[in-house]
């Protein structure tokens, strides 16, 4: 598969590591000389530097024979007119752009990016984005993720084990015979820096991450076994009035009447702006870092903080600070993956990485094969994935003890029609199952193959 990647930031240098990794030929286009030249250092993919929307930098980047450009560069503009050139000049079949300004995604404007216009495939908006995933997380306090699939008839939940769980140090294959109607598998276990998919004679400890399916309907049930019973918030305090915040609060107002929320906005002009567009929100103008403006807005009471200024330093240092004072959880979002490293040792209880929600984004809608949907975890190290079996895949008819996944692809529910199934290895697979599963980076590609049409049977 040929990709031409615009922009070199975060996200451009993350799908392109991706990609090329799993065998794509990848072209990465950035204004920046120093960016370009990194990506080229770090990766095996050809740099360019120059203008992304340029039809010369497209042409050198062999945009004729591309099958995918995916524009995310710091501009909206120039993804957009990167496009249309794409299309219009060189005929590129699949085009996905990042587009942050709202104005642009409004219903009234919806005929924008249809084919006789601006022919963009696929639109990404990241702001969005990462206020769905936190507020996913939110519905689930005691998780520090949570990943619907199948219209949320599946969810997938990773959550932090301690020495409250009732099944540490209990060999996995006795979850089913101790907790049979649980309706639940365990995809993978991330301990120590390192993702590992175990066998059912594998067992748990305290601090280990794990990552879980399960029957969307035993979620409660779930989370207690695994030893979390914390209820959902009703206080929250929002620290920063952006997009990000601003959606997110948006979110909780309609979907949760309950809920009292707090928003602290650092800018007088923005946080007038928001206190007009939202209808229960508080919102505060002032310094989420001053012990008054913390008082103000009684921090020690509320159960859940959510830190999503535009500073990683601002997130991290209040989410501390509204823990010492009594907070019972807090979330940050963080950019810089070095800080997330360290969140969980200072007493942040969820770091949020936007690169991660955007990455997905972006790969579920190039991955080859009956691929539904997916989330990237673990800065790529493994994917969880919503596949459909279609007539003529490789899977249909075989025993999943016959697939020879060799510990790097873990299937953990198949929907088909109204049951929910948690698979054996005599379970076989037919047309029209749809099927959660985790795949470990290297695998991905494995994937996409046992849930695509043969050649033959056409």
């Amino acid at each position: 598969m040929k990709i031409i990647v615009c922009g070199a930031g975060q996200v451009g240098f993350n799908i392109a590591k991706q990609l090329s990794e799993q065998g794509s030929d990848v072209t990465v286009i950035d204004q920046s000389a120093e960016l370009v030249r990194k990506i080229s250092d770090s990766l095996d993919v050809q740099g360019l530097v120059g203008h992304a929307s340029d039809p010369y930098m497209l042409e050198k980047a062999n945009a004729t024979d591309a099958d995918l450009i995916v524009a995310v560069t710091i501009s909206d503009e120039v993804n957009m007119v990167a496009c249309q050139v794409a299309h219009s000049l060189f005929q590129v079949p699949t085009k996905i752009a990042r587009i942050r300004n709202q104005s642009y995604l409004k219903n009234k404007w919806a005929d924008l990016f249809n084919r006789d216009n601006m022919p963009i495939d696929v639109i990404i908006s990241p702001e969005k984005e990462v206020a769905e995933a936190l507020a996913r997380r939110m519905q689930l306090p005691g998780a520090f993720n949570m990943m619907p699939f199948v219209d949320d008839r599946v969810r997938v939940i990773g959550m932090e084990l301690d020495e409250n769980c009732p099944v540490v140090n209990t060999p996995l294959r006795q979850l089913t015979e101790l907790f049979p109607k649980l309706q639940t598998s365990v995809l993978a276990i991330y301990r120590k820096g390192r993702m590992f998919l175990p066998s059912s004679a594998d067992q748990m400890e305290v601090g280990d991450e794990v990552y879980v399916a399960v029957d969307s309907s035993r979620t409660e049930r779930t989370m207690s076994v695994f030893g979390h019973e914390e209820k959902e918030a009703r206080r929250v305090v929002i620290i920063g009035g952006g997009n990000v915040g601003f959606y997110l609060a948006r979110s909780l107002e309609e979907n949760d009447s309950k809920v009292n929320l707090k928003i602290v906005e650092m800018d007088p002009n923005r946080a007038e702006k928001i206190a007009l567009n939202l209808d229960r929100s508080l919102v505060i103008n002032g310094d989420a870092l001053s012990r008054e403006i913390l008082t103000e807005v009684n921090v020690s009471e509320a159960e859940t903080l959510v830190a999503v200024a535009d500073d990683d330093e601002v997130n991290i240092l209040t989410s501390l600070l509204a823990k010492r004072e009594g907070c019972e959880r807090a979330i940050a979002l963080i950019n810089n993956p070095v800080y997330g490293t360290l969140t969980g040792s200072l007493g942040v209880d969820v770091a949020l990485d936007p690169r991660e929600t955007t990455v997905s984004s972006i790969l579920r809608h190039i991955r080859r094969g009956r691929i539904r949907d997916l989330y990237s975890v673990r800065e790529g190290q493994a994917e969880i994935i919503e596949a459909e079996v279609i007539e003529g895949s490789e899977v249909v008819g075989q025993k999943i003890s016959q697939m020879k996944l060799k510990g790097e692809i873990r299937i953990g529910i198949v929907i088909r029609g109204d049951d929910c199934l948690i698979p054996t290895g005599d379970t076989r697979f037919e047309p029209g199952d749809r099927v959660v599963l985790l795949s470990l980076f290297g695998a991905v590609s494995k994937v996409e193959k046992l849930f695509s049409a043969r050649s033959t049977y056409f």
